[in-house]
């Protein structure tokens, strides 16, 4: 399947039409048609625009590869962090500071002992 077909299946599942998809990404309908009908290629703008307004997976609109066209949306977790940041909890705040400050390394550290903990509480029940 083409990129345009890709991008034609992505429309369609949003039951948007040409003009209604292209206006959110910039773009008029009558591009949309002839990126569908394989007269133009799509460009990298576009095609990050497309995963950005409508939440598409990059690698699957590219390439075909893998098995959903969307990704998921994070936008409840923002809300909710959000809420944590803007909030009068001072130990949830430092905790949010604390971990975007971490590191890789440090990041698959707590990892094992989040798992090392968990095994634990098993163990106990």
């Amino acid at each position: 399947m083409s990129q345009g077909n890709r991008v034609r299946e992505i429309r369609k599942s949003l039951n948007l039409t040409l003009e209604k998809f292209g206006k959110k990404i910039g773009m008029k309908k009558n591009s949309i048609s002839q990126i569908e009908n394989g007269k133009n290629a799509l460009t990298e703008q576009t095609i990050k625009s497309i995963c950005r307004e409508y939440n598409v997976d990059y690698v699957w609109l590219t390439t075909g590869e893998g098995d959903d066209m969307f990704i998921e949306n994070d936008d409840g977790i923002m809300e909710s962090i959000d809420r944590i940041m803007f909030g009068e909890n001072e130990f949830h705040k430092n905790l949010f500071k604390t971990l975007v400050q971490l590191k890789n390394d440090d990041l698959i550290a707590l990892e094992r002992i989040l798992d090392m903990y968990i095994e634990v509480k098993k163990e106990q029940n």
